[in-house]
């Protein structure tokens, strides 16, 4: 395997940033690629980036708004949105040399065709190498150099294996697997059950409430990724329960923050995208396909799409038969 010198991530919002700043800790050439020139000149300028106050670039980072440039690095980490992921790397599919790694850096389902990121990658760049980058993680502790592991999956384990050698620091450890399903489902699905775990908050349904919801959704987790030929180490490691836990309990996960808004009422939050208020219908309709139960998720994509207010819900999942435990 080849050892990679230089990484290049396109999206210059503050995930982005931090793993910009992952990558010069480790050692390697780092570019930045902003989808606007001004903000590429105003972070070259100000070496800081607006959407991650507070954390400074550091000055080997190149930032530029030219793809090809970005194109030209030997290992790629796309970072921005899931639903947006096709469109980044249909852009940057033209000037990338063959065999390039691509890492989706999102966690979700594409809306419209049920496509997991990897597939994305090899579909919009059939030249490239898909990989996925997931686990419990967020931007502002990533950039500030606390302590962080998460995981790296690609087909081959030995790519997955270079790959994490290319971006791990003393204080951002990816861990390495091939099952690329199992991160994917385990990150898409975590997205949709953090929304529960915040209306359970602000509705004030206790914290007993709140353990029980975390369990009972890592079991729906779980089943899905079996049924999808996931592993269950994986779904049980950082990519699955590690980045459920985090997600079900933070105030920084947006998913949990739109969660808690409807729990109290109030309006969605805006100018936030939460990932899982998209995956929600495809996630149920995938499960459906595998005949897997999951009522959590269902309820979840009931409540946003209207179809349940956040009582009905409740109240369906308090009144299901009783069963034994999975």
């Amino acid at each position: 395997m080849p050892s990679y010198k230089s990484v290049a991530v396109i999206g210059a919002g503050a995930w982005g940033t931090a793993l910009a700043a992952v990558a010069a800790r480790a050692g390697r050439d780092v570019v930045l690629w902003a989808r606007d020139a001004a903000i590429a000149a105003r972070i070259t300028a100000t070496r800081e980036n607006p959407r991650l106050p507070g954390a400074r670039l550091d000055a080997g980072i190149a930032v530029t708004a030219d793809m090809a440039v970005a194109a030209g690095a030997d290992v790629i980490l796309v970072t921005t949105p899931a639903q947006h992921l096709r469109a980044a790397v249909t852009a940057l599919a033209p000037h990338l040399a063959n065999g390039t790694p691509v890492i989706a850096c999102a966690k979700g389902i594409e809306r419209g065709t049920h496509k997991f990121m990897t597939e994305v990658i090899a579909e919009a760049a059939p030249s490239a190498v898909p990989a996925i980058l997931s686990g419990p993680s967020f931007a502002d502790d990533v950039a500030r150099g606390l302590p962080t592991a998460v995981t790296l999956a690609a087909r081959d384990e030995r790519l997955a294996s270079a790959l994490v050698q290319a971006l791990g620091s003393s204080t951002f450890r990816p861990y390495h697997t091939s099952d690329v399903r199992g991160v994917e489902i385990g990150g898409a699905a975590k997205n949709v059950l953090a929304i529960a775990a915040g209306i359970v908050v602000g509705r004030k349904l206790g914290a007993s409430a709140q353990a029980a919801l975390t369990t009972r959704g890592f079991s729906e987790l779980v089943r899905l990724g079996r049924a999808c030929g996931a592993r269950g180490e994986t779904m049980a490691g950082l990519s699955g329960l590690g980045d459920l836990i985090l997600s079900c309990a933070s105030a920084q996960s947006r998913n949990f923050a739109l969660g808690a808004a409807l729990g109290r009422g109030e309006p969605r939050p805006s100018g936030k995208l939460a990932e899982g208020e998209f995956t929600a219908p495809v996630l149920i309709e995938l499960a459906a396909s595998q005949s897997v139960d999951m009522p959590v998720s269902m309820a979840v994509a009931a409540i946003l799409s209207g179809t349940a207010t956040i009582d009905e819900a409740i109240e369906r999942l308090l009144t299901r038969p009783f069963k034994a435990e999975e």
